[in-house]
């Protein structure tokens, strides 16, 4: 019997020009019906007068000798204006830069010369035209740290202690550990998968406690998921382009989904510097150099059945450690909350990615046995790497 789709002929492909034309014609009646909208506003009959939908955003504030400056973005349906400016329940005068109504997506600082009290709470209360207001409070006010040597030389030994020290002290115990045998090897890579998943929902939480405070236009919670997602399949993408990660390649991977963390840290610690919610005293700094002790340990577990470069061992340390410092200094100089979101939510992809990794390897060393997750060593470095990290973040969460 005869096939009959194998008798027919090929289809004749379209002329290009054509292919062009029926491309674009569907470009062309949206943008002559956007057109239409905007010259005709046909929804004018549906007015009942109404005010237009205001919304406003407070992303930075700053406290210096002049008094108080905030970043305000609009989010409303229309130009909205600010009328007047209150500040503990007082109207003051203001200053806006640029000057003129607040557009959606556009951002203007709002200067207040107000006389403001070192280690006092304020209340900014803005009033817009139609008599809408926008409320904003300083828990604590202090002084907002100004780029200097001096300054950044503090914070950059701080983020030294709570990044780069403990990742350096956790490879240190390299030696002792490539002695161990395939159920070591087990415990410690579930070790790893442990405390790294811990990770990931430290990261996705507090990716989306910023994000629901940053403005509606940017679709916090789509954007922390779609940045995660984005970061775990490029990472992965790239992990895997010449092949499956092990040893020194997967330590690196494993490097850089901490230091992402590490970073993200360091943006939480120094807006929490810059804000006065925070004291950076000797007992916090030593508690998140406790709690990321466990992180050089994971870096280590890929490489114990090798003998990597000792340059490796320097560069595992500046890529999980290093970005704390420059979280520190970022996140001093207010950045502001859905930049912040967005750097969590990429680190927490790359910790997944790092997940799936290991997990991978983990398999691979015991012959693809998937057995291999129940047992007493997988299991209980699991458990280990998860209950470590809980326990040690009861000493950095304030």
């Amino acid at each position: 019997m005869t096939d009959t789709a194998s008798t027919l002929p090929p289809p004749v492909a379209a002329p290009r020009w054509q292919r062009v034309a029926w491309l674009l014609l569907p470009l062309v009646l949206l943008l002559a019906a956007v057109a239409w909208i905007v010259a005709a506003d046909p929804l004018r009959s549906l007015n009942n007068g109404a005010p237009p939908v205001e919304a406003l955003t407070y992303e930075r504030t700053i406290l210096d000798g002049s008094g108080i400056r905030v970043l305000v973005r609009g989010g409303g349906s229309e130009p909205m204006s600010i009328a007047q400016v209150q500040v503990d329940d007082a109207y003051w005068t203001f200053t806006q830069d640029p000057a003129g109504p607040l557009s959606r997506g556009s951002t203007a600082w709002i200067a207040l010369p107000y006389p403001w009290v070192v280690g006092e709470a304020h209340a900014i209360n803005i009033v817009t035209s139609t008599g809408t207001t926008f409320e904003h409070e300083i828990p604590v006010a202090v002084a907002t740290p100004q780029p200097s040597a001096a300054g950044l030389t503090a914070q950059a030994l701080i983020g030294a202690i709570v990044g780069i020290l403990p990742v350096a002290v956790g490879l240190m115990f390299y030696p002792a550990l490539r002695g161990v045998g395939r159920p070591g090897m087990n415990f410690l890579l579930a070790l790893t998968i442990g405390l790294l998943a811990f990770l990931l929902v430290d990261m996705g939480s507090e990716a989306l406690e910023l994000a629901g405070e940053s403005a509606a236009l940017f679709q916090g919670p789509a954007l922390v998921v779609l940045a995660a997602l984005a970061s775990f399949l490029v990472l992965m993408a790239i992990g895997r382009w010449r092949g499956t990660p092990q040893g020194l390649a997967l330590s690196f991977f494993i490097a850089l989904g901490i230091g992402l963390h590490n970073l993200g840290e360091g943006l939480a610690i120094g807006a929490a510097f810059a804000a006065g919610s925070a004291g950076l005293g000797t007992f916090l700094v030593l508690g998140f150099a406790v709690h990321n002790i466990t992180e050089g340990i994971g870096i280590a577990a890929p490489i114990l059945k090798e003998r990597p470069p000792l340059w490796s061992f320097v560069a595992l340390t500046v890529v999980a450690g290093a970005p704390a410092v420059i979280g520190m200094w970022l996140g001093s100089l207010a950045v502001a909350p859905q930049w912040s979101a967005l750097a969590l939510a990429v680190g927490a992809g790359a910790i997944l990615q790092v997940i799936v990794e290991v997990g991978a390897y983990l398999l691979r060393s015991n012959k693809g046995a998937a057995s291999t997750w129940l047992s007493p060593a997988a299991l209980g470095g699991l458990l280990t790497g998860v209950a470590f990290m809980y326990a040690t973040a009861a000493l950095i969460k304030i």
